[in-house]
């Protein structure tokens, strides 16, 4: 079966990227002092930059902007944010209860564009796959470790969602001519400089494609300093058409670099 209905549809993850500017004239003291750690409290969600037993369930995360770069796709919700806030879970609920609340805290002092969306088991990844990329992966440090969160949000374009399933797949390794010729990296081998040194992270929309003024795919990325460098040539070996063909469909929104703070108040001083 060729159509969609054989990829996974079980969602085992629910995430936002919480991206708010400051309006004109705020003071950034009165935004310091909106009761964001209490709400957070209040919804179980622990801070993951520097969490007693590992990566939480349900987490809340503080980004402070450093710069960012247009894309192919316009959205100055993201490129102009100064400040992101990141929460998951494994449930929608929390998710959506920050999302509401905290747009009624800070609507007086700032405008939010939330993009994000859900974790679902992986699609293409078998044994071999999961070793090669997976098995290895880098899992979230603490925030003085790796201190760089990069937030890139992406689509694809309406002729790589045509595509079966079995298609689409195939961008995702290398191709070969008649002689066994490598011709195209493909995005596993494309990406395969990273692995070793970023955090990776992806929610998908919970439809595909995604509805009119959301993202397929947000992606994000944590890494040391001297990594910062790999995140760079990652992207840049992705975007190569001639290495990895898939880059040919997608249409990058910003890509927003921030720096990972300790609290909602470090986002501010």
């Amino acid at each position: 079966m060729l159509d969609n209905s054989v990829l996974a549809g079980e969602v085992i993850r629910h995430g936002a990227y919480v991206c708010l500017k400051l309006s004109a004239g705020t003071d950034a003291r009165a935004a310091a002092s909106i009761a964001i750690p209490a709400l957070a409290e209040k919804l179980g969600l622990e801070n993951e930059f520097a969490p007693a037993a590992g990566p939480p369930s349900q987490s809340i995360a503080f980004l402070r902007r450093q710069s960012a770069t247009t894309g192919a796709v316009a959205d100055d919700g993201v490129a102009l944010a100064d400040a992101v806030v990141h929460v998951a879970a494994p449930t929608a609920s929390p998710v959506s209860d920050f999302c509401t609340e905290a747009t009624r805290l800070l609507g007086a002092v700032a405008n939010i564009r939330m993009i994000g969306g859900v974790v679902r088991p992986r699609t293409y990844t078998g044994a071999a796959m999961n070793n090669f990329a997976y098995a290895h992966q880098v899992i979230q440090q603490p925030g003085r470790v790796m201190p760089n969160a990069f937030l890139v949000p992406m689509n694809k374009t309406a002729a790589w969602w045509k595509k079966d399933w079995m298609e689409r797949h195939t961008y995702f390794l290398p191709r070969y001519d008649d002689e066994g010729r490598m011709k195209n990296e493909g995005h596993a081998l494309a990406s395969a400089a990273g692995i070793p040194h970023l955090l990776r992270r992806t929610y998908k929309s919970t439809s595909s494609p995604a509805p009119e003024g959301a993202y397929d795919f947000v992606t994000y990325f944590e890494c040391a300093d001297t990594a910062v460098p790999i995140f760079h040539q990652v992207c840049e070996s992705l975007r190569d058409v001639e290495k990895n063909p898939e880059w040919k469909f997608v249409r990058e929104g910003p890509t927003w670099h921030g720096r990972r703070v300790a609290t909602w108040q470090d986002l501010f001083s």
